[in-house]
């Protein structure tokens, strides 16, 4: 199963919430997770914006990546989807999805997630997600 974990997603998992549901992604051997430089530049962007630096140290950031680095494939765009969406900042993740065929993008971002299908690719929620698993 080909998988696609959006900013917000890995943003929360560094606060400190979603740590089963990743523990359980990040270590089924059925599940690959998928991360493209945009979205890796994404994360960093957002992990340093002083509202979320006044939560977690550089280390943090760091321990990220390193994990990320282990556990994910590293992909490139290749395939630039031609769809409406309500935010636009948004349509590499949908462009990324169709370059790998991801089976789900999992967003804590309704933009996304009302969209519930992308081609072939499925958009959910944690919880959504989590019900699968």
């Amino acid at each position: 199963m080909k998988v696609i974990i959006d900013c917000n997603v890995w943003i929360s998992f560094l606060l400190g919430f979603q740590k089963e549901l990743m523990h359980s992604i990040l270590t089924d051997e059925h599940i690959d997770v998928y991360v493209c430089p945009q979205l890796l530049r994404e994360i960093g962007d957002v992990a340093s914006r002083p509202k979320i630096r006044s939560r977690i140290g550089e280390e943090d950031i760091e321990q990220l990546f390193k994990l990320i680095k282990v556990y994910c494939i590293n992909a490139t765009i290749t395939y630039q989807a031609d769809v409406y969406i309500r935010d636009s900042k948004d349509l590499y993740l949908l462009s990324f999805a169709d370059s790998i065929e991801a089976d789900y993008i999992i967003s804590g971002d309704k933009d996304l997630t009302d969209l519930e299908k992308h081609r072939d690719t499925k958009l959910l929620s944690p919880t959504q997600f989590r019900l699968i698993i």
